[in-house]
């Protein structure tokens, strides 16, 4: 019999550095995409053996095709669970300032100071991530999302201070709480959190009516993705874990439970809390042109990105 030891990382360069200094231990671990191209370069990463894994067929070839940007062929990895960082917020608060002939999918709510400056009456709350928000102001400028440009960033940057002036704060998960109950009218955040509040709204009856949109002009999507370390200690048991997850029953209790769609094709999800808000978990053909896949940066460009950063959100 196998014994299950389940660790949480908090961070991608947390376990990086665990797989990085060897005898992990795991036999799994679940590393975002765009962290993997640098794992697959250092060898932390063992090829996968596809005919071992029984399901992979069922993955929807447009997701291996999204995270093939940074694991060509899909050698190394398969995604477990995906989503978007777009926008939130609440219907008769948002209505009731900006009025009924606003378009709402726009990432003009954000990036126009005008609008900002009326919608932070109520309050707005931006999460607290650099990946994301470097890759959405770049790409609402039209500039390269993953760029390597210190221009690029520069122009990034001007366009992100002029949004903090009117951001109640920035955290990584607050908003949701605050979102749900709210105390804020608009957030920038992740699909699964945004869900999650109108879930908690809903259930506290508090009249709260939440929506998540994925503006027009486009937003990042990230995957956390399955793969073995080089090191794993015992790999029929990461074979038979990674089996287990691609069960459809498995998959659809996931997307349940965290309010994220999973890898296979949203035709072949049981899961009737995922169908039900399948504008959020499993966007439409059409909305999923608009997304865009995180993509791996150089090391320089990270910590580019984490300075001006931490600039915005500290108005320094």
């Amino acid at each position: 019999m196998l014994k299950k030891l389940y660790e949480a990382y908090d961070s991608n360069e947390r376990l990086a550095a665990k797989l990085k200094a060897g005898r992990s231990g795991f036999d799994v671990v679940f590393p975002s995409s765009h962290f993997m191209a640098g794992q697959i370069k250092g060898g932390v990463l063992k090829k996968l053996d596809k005919s071992r894994l029984t399901n992979w067929q069922s993955l929807d070839p447009r997701l291996l095709d999204a995270t093939a940007v940074n694991d060509p062929g899909n050698e190394y990895g398969f995604p477990y669970a995906w989503g978007t960082t777009g926008i939130g917020y609440n219907v008769k608060k948002v209505r009731a300032i900006l009025g009924s002939d606003q378009p709402l999918d726009s990432w003009e709510l954000i990036f126009n100071p005008d609008i900002l400056a009326k919608l932070s009456t109520q309050g707005v709350a931006v999460v607290d991530s650099a990946p994301e928000m470097l890759s959405i102001a770049l790409h609402y400028l039209g500039l390269p999302h993953h760029s390597t440009q210190v221009g690029d960033y520069k122009k990034a940057e001007n366009l992100l201070r002029q949004m903090r002036r009117h951001v109640s704060y920035f955290h990584a998960s607050k908003y949701a709480a605050d979102l749900a109950r709210g105390d804020v009218c608009l957030v920038v955040g992740f699909s699964g959190d945004v869900l999650e509040a109108a879930k908690s709204a809903s259930e506290a009856g508090n009249g709260v009516q939440i929506e998540y949109v994925v503006p027009r002009e486009g937003v990042p999507t990230w995957f956390d993705m399955v793969a073995i370390p080089t090191d794993a200690p015992n790999e029929d048991a990461s074979y038979a874990f990674m089996n287990y997850l691609l069960r459809p029953a498995v998959l659809a209790s996931v997307a349940n439970a965290v309010d994220y769609a999973n890898g296979r094709s949203a035709a072949d999800v049981v899961s009737e809390r995922a169908l039900k808000t399948a504008g959020g978990i499993y966007p439409s053909p059409e909305v999923f042109e608009r997304l865009y896949a995180m993509e791996a940066i150089p090391p320089n460009v990270a910590r580019l990105r984490a300075r001006i950063w931490k600039g915005v959100m500290t108005g320094k």
